[in-house]
């Protein structure tokens, strides 16, 4: 998902390299949590991933600590980004994201294993679309609710 050079925005701008490489650190934070599921790491791993998730939707990617890792150590060793693009869908991905973490950590905390993996395995797909692909499924709704919230 990328801005059009010749739209004008006046809302935050984002490197489109960060989210990904946030969707590649998740990636493996989810693999880690569905392989221990169960488990003290499990429940730590879903706490963690909870966490990153709430601070990138409710605070801003910039508070966002895959972000963070990003801006300081990854992005000053490459090249300048050839565009931007609005912060406002990878923040709502982050949303939706931090929905499926909290259903993971409510079902785990319950022993309701089975709907605790679905909400992980579910967010791990979408995660693994956005590194593997830059395909970020939460940023594609955000754009869909947006044209149909302007017909």
């Amino acid at each position: 998902m990328t801005t059009n050079a010749s739209l004008e925005c006046t809302r935050e701008q984002v490197d489109p390299r960060g989210p990904r490489f946030g969707g590649a650190i998740t990636t493996v934070v989810l693999a880690l949590a569905l392989i221990f599921a169960g488990t003290t790491l499990g429940l730590l791993l879903i706490v963690w991933q909870t966490i990153v998730f709430g601070l990138g939707a409710l605070v801003g990617l910039q508070a966002q600590p895959y972000g963070i890792l990003f801006r300081k150590v990854i992005r000053p060793r490459l090249a300048p980004p050839t565009e931007l693009e609005d912060a406002a869908p990878p923040r709502f991905a982050q949303a939706v994201g931090l929905v499926f973490l909290v259903v993971a950590l409510v079902a785990t905390l319950a022993g309701v294993t089975a709907v605790a993996t679905i909400a992980l395995a579910l967010a791990l797909a979408a995660a693994f679309l956005n590194a593997a692909f830059a395909f970020c499924l939460g940023c594609e709704m955000y754009l869909l609710g947006q044209r149909l919230a302007h017909r």
